[in-house]
Order: structure tokens, then sequence, then C-alpha cells
């Protein structure tokens, strides 16, 4: 055992998000912890890390044990440069011994201009340099809070790797089910103040919280049976049989008080939408480009009345840059988005609208978007919408200064949805949202009565929400795909395969066609070979019978006119043969020696 939290309790407000709970990190432990959004994951992670404290309980570390921390939001020193961030608070030894490793993980990691300033940096890149400097920096514990966020797929695949061969001891929280599913060996689930312990991954974690709800069930069913016979008898009037009863009354009541298990809030969506029309988006040959990079290039593409379509691709290809165009948000510098006349976009951007009111309530917030939606059950109120988002009654009356950033993020996921839109455009929408609001906000999307398109690196999301990919490139090319994210891979692996493939082939056919050729002579070069010398014989001869002539006719200035003409031209006839000559004679020799 490496690190103790003992009996921890932490408040916020009124609000208990820690009851007295243990936590006991071991010797190659890689510790998921779940849980709602608000129910204090991040809090745990920075009691753990020393970064904040509790208000009862002690945390026990092993002496001499470094702890590597990554925070949801990390702080940035100002006029750092990349690689200074990375070794911020290092000793000039580790800075020496683990500069060339960290220059390789932020190369992993997109980031290769080590000497640039980190204020220059966009948002998800200083969220990947802080990566980098939690696995740079050497330690026995991995503390990371939210480490896939802003990376794009391959990066998560990297960092995945990375997680698995790791030799420490790791505690992180994460929403990404793949993730969790291979690099974890313990699960900790955090409800109502408590944690719950689970050895295995997350499928493991998933069959055993099954079994233990059921066995609550299971006890409950008992409890309340029970609770029917002794009603009934304490209602026979038990309390008139004297003191003997006594007991049996307290068992009663103590029993009473044991009734009903501590329902788990779920967040139950009815599909809200209006209605659409035959028309909805067609994306007619559009292009953008900042500069000399290109990142749509004569797209085309129809929205069907119910596409299900995911974009992915690297980070900077351009993916929240396509939404945006198909959103009206950026200006297309050729071809046209045509929306029809019953299309009504909902839109979940990746940076939420800031709310400009911090003390305004929850429930007056969402109020001012509508009081009251329609849905295929019937009508619902703000309020209720609030209550299916995991915002209880208690909580809707708080400002919205004091949610998490995961409970803002879920409150604009409802302002969204409560202008029933038929179209939704998601960009990232899985990010800083809590396991159990992905699940059924996924089982919400597969039941919408209208076009989903969303952005995600979520690969979980992706394939339980969309029936299309659309790969962004970078270089203003879309590739289409049919199915969900693991179809999108392995028509990629098959897609290398055959280049790998075809590898080969193309090697020996531009070998084939390096390769010198046999030299041989054609027939007319054959033919003209053989009878060459001959010809520039009989040229010579001819020649010679001209000079002859021009002595005889010297006197006869027609003739002699005559004459001269005929010479010029046999001698260039002759010139003409001794050129072939020359070239038929090399042919012959490379012939003979090859």
């Amino acid at each position: 055992m490496i690190l103790t939290l003992d009996k921890i309790s932490k408040n916020f407000g009124e609000k208990i998000l820690l009851d007295s709970v243990d936590l006991y990190v071991n010797e190659k432990d890689k510790i998921g912890i779940v849980g709602v959004n608000g129910t204090g994951k991040s809090t745990l992670l920075k009691i753990a890390a020393e970064i904040d404290e509790p208000d009862i309980g002690k945390v026990i570390k092993r002496p001499g044990d470094r702890i590597c921390y990554l925070p949801q939001n990390p702080f940035f020193q100002d006029n750092t440069t990349v690689l200074q961030q990375v070794f911020i608070n290092a000793s000039s030894e580790t800075k020496e011994l683990m500069e060339y490793e960290a220059k390789t993980i932020l190369n992993k990691l997109g980031i290769t201009e080590y000497e640039r300033k980190v204020n220059l940096l966009s948002e998800g890149q200083r969220k990947r340099v802080a990566i980098a400097s939690a696995l740079a920096n050497p330690c026995e514990i991995l503390i990371l809070d939210e480490p896939t966020n802003h990376l794009d797929n391959d990066m998560i695949l990297w960092l995945e790797n990375y997680l698995i061969k790791y030799s420490g001891s790791i505690l992180m929280v994460t929403h990404d089910r793949y993730f969790l599913d291979r690099v974890t060996n313990k699960i900790i689930e955090i409800d109502n103040g408590k944690l719950y312990s689970y050895e295995g991954n997350y499928s493991k974690f998933l069959e055993l919280k099954a079994m233990r709800k059921e066995s609550e069930i299971s006890s409950e069913r008992k409890r309340q049976s029970l609770y029917k016979k002794e009603l009934a008898w304490i209602q026979r009037g038990a309390r008139a049989r004297g003191t003997k009863a006594k007991g049996r009354i307290q068992a009663f009541e103590k029993l009473s008080e044991q009734l009903g298990l501590p329902t788990e809030e779920k967040l139950e969506l009815s599909s809200v939408s209006s209605r659409l029309g035959k028309k909805t988006i067609e994306i007619k040959n559009i292009s953008k480009s900042f500069g000399d990079k290109k990142i749509v290039e004569n797209f085309e593409y129809t929205v069907l009345r119910n596409d299900r379509v995911g974009i992915v691709g690297i980070n900077g290809a351009g993916k929240s840059t396509l939404l945006n165009m198909i959103a009206g948000e950026i200006e297309l510098d050729q071809g046209t988005v045509e929306i029809g006349d019953t299309v009504k976009l909902g839109y979940f951007s990746q940076t939420p609208e800031s709310f400009t009111d911090l003390s305004l309530k929850v429930i007056d917030y969402i109020k001012n978007i509508a009081e009251v939606i329609e849905t295929v059950d019937g009508t619902i109120s703000a309020s209720q919408m609030l209550e299916n988002f995991l915002f209880p009654s208690d909580l809707q009356y708080n400002t919205i200064e004091r949610l998490s950033g995961g409970e803002r993020r879920r409150l604009f996921l409802i302002s969204v949805l409560m202008k029933a839109p038929n179209i939704l455009l998601l960009d990232e929408p899985t990010n800083d949202l809590d396991i159990q609001t992905l699940t059924i906000l996924e089982d919400y999307l597969q039941n919408f009565n209208g076009a989903v398109i969303t952005v995600s690196h979520d690969r979980f999301f992706l394939d339980k929400v969309v029936n299309t990919i659309l790969e962004v490139s970078g270089n203003g090319i879309i590739k289409q795909y049919n199915g969900g994210y693991s179809d999108y891979l392995e028509s990629k692996i098959l897609e290398d395969k055959k280049i790998e493939d075809d590898k080969p082939k193309l090697q020996k056919e531009i070998a084939r066609e390096n390769k010198p050729k046999k030299l041989k002579f054609s027939y007319k070069e054959q033919q003209e070979f053989n009878t060459i010398d001959k010809d520039i014989l009989k040229l010579e001869s001819i020649l010679e019978n001209i000079d002859n002539e021009l002595i005889k006719y010297s006197a006869d200035y027609v003739k002699l006119q005559e004459l001269m003409d005929e010479k010029a031209k046999v001698e260039k006839q002759l010139e003409d043969k001794m050129e072939r000559w020359v070239y038929l004679n090399d042919l012959a020799e490379k012939i003979e020696n090859q």
C-alpha cells in the first residue's frame, strides 16, 4: 500500500461530497474513478494529490514516494516556454535527465515547438503540455483528471498504450469507457458521498455493479414483505399486548427506518424535436482554407432525415470548422449549405456559451428558454426537464456559479434541447460529461427524431450513436465510411493493408520499368545495318561521278549549276547516312557486349 485516504470527509457548502470514505492505493494499481458530475471525483483527486485538504480525515503517503498530478484545468505560468512548463517544478537534474523523454512525449501529443510561449497555445495544446509534464516527471503515483480531453483518437491510443505499460500506480478520472476498459484494473464509484470499490476494468465494474444492485433490490423486497407483515400485526392492536410486544414494536420501527434504497438518479430524456420536412441540409461543393492550409475542398453531402454522422480526424484537421460551416458560423470560400425551411438547428458547441449572469438560478436560466415543451409523451416543464438531467429540486435553486464544470456543461445541453431542434450539431458533446449522463444521452440520440451530426473523440460514444463516419484529413479531403468508429478503424486497417500489399507489386513494376531493357535491332534497323555500307559506297561513287562531270562542263554555266545542286543534295544524303552508320555500329557493339 503506497497511499491511503483515511476517513475522508469533504463538504461544498451544504452539499456533502465525501462522507467518511476510505481509499487504498497499492503498487501497480490502475484505478479509474467514476460517478455523476458534481459528486466529488475531482475533489477526491485533489485530496489524494495533497492539493486540497479534507474537512475531516487524513492522507497517508509512503515516505519518499512522489506524486505527479494532472488537474482538469491546469495552471500555466506567464511567459514560460513549452519545455519550461513541462519541468516547471522539477530540479535541473531531472530536466537534464528527462528532456529527451519529454520531447518524445510532446511529439506524440502533437507539440513540436518546445520554445514557444505557452500563452500563445490553444486550450487543447496547453492541456497536452500539462499531460506531458505529468508523464515526463518521474513519480510513483500518477494522478490524472480527464487526461483524454482535447486529444484526438490517435493520441488517445498512444496514451492508452503508454499507461498500460506504466510501471507506477495510477489514479484517474475519465469518461472514456474504452480507455477505462483497457487501462484500469480497479474502479472506484462515488455515489451519494460514499465510495464503492470494484476489482477489474470497466466491463467488470458494470457486471459487478449490476450484481450489487440486484442484491440490494432483492434485500429490499424481503424488507418490504416483512414490513407489510409487521404493519398488519401493529394495526391489529399489538400496542395493547403489554411489555412483551415492545421489543417487536421497536424492531418494526427500526425496519421502517431502513426501508427504501437511495434511488439512483437517472437521466431519462423524452425525445424533444420539431417536425422536419423533406428537405434537410444540402452541402454543395463547399471549400474553406486558412491561408495555405486547406480545410475542406469541394465537399458535397446531403443530410438524411435520420442521419447519424460522426466527424473524426486529428487535432487541427478542421473538424469543428466543418461543423461551423454547416451551422453557418463560418463564411465559405466556395459552395453553398442549403438548409430546409422546416429545419431547426440545435448547436452544442465545444466551448459552451458563457453564462452572462452567474448569479442566475438554474431553474430561471432554463425557464428563460421555455417553461413548458412538447415531447412524444406529452408536455414537460422546465423543472421536470432539469430533474431528468440530474438536477434535483434543491440543485435547481442553486446559482450557476455554484455548479461544477460538468454540471454547467449539462445545463448548456439542456438549454439546446429545450429549443426543440430537429437537427442536432454536437461539437465534442462528451467532454466533461459523466458516464451516466453519456449513457442516457446516447440512448436519447439513438431515439432522436431527426438528424445528428457530431464531432467526437469518444470512440465508445461514436460506436453507439453514429452510422456514418466523415474523416477530415487536414488537406481538404474528406472521406466517408459506413458504420461506427470500430467499423471505420477496420476499414482504415484494410486500406493500410492494401497499400502494404500493393507496395511489393508497385516496387516490382518500378524495378521492371527501371531495369535496363535488353538491346536489340528492330527489323528495319537490322535491314539498314546490313545494307548501310553499300549505300555509303554508292553515294560516294555518285559524288565522284558528279565531280568528273563538273570538270567536263566547266564552261556551261547552266549545266554547271544543275550539277552543283545535285552534288549538294547527295552530300546531305551521305552526311545523314554517316550519322546512321555511327549509331548502328555503336548499337551493334552494345548488343554484342551485353
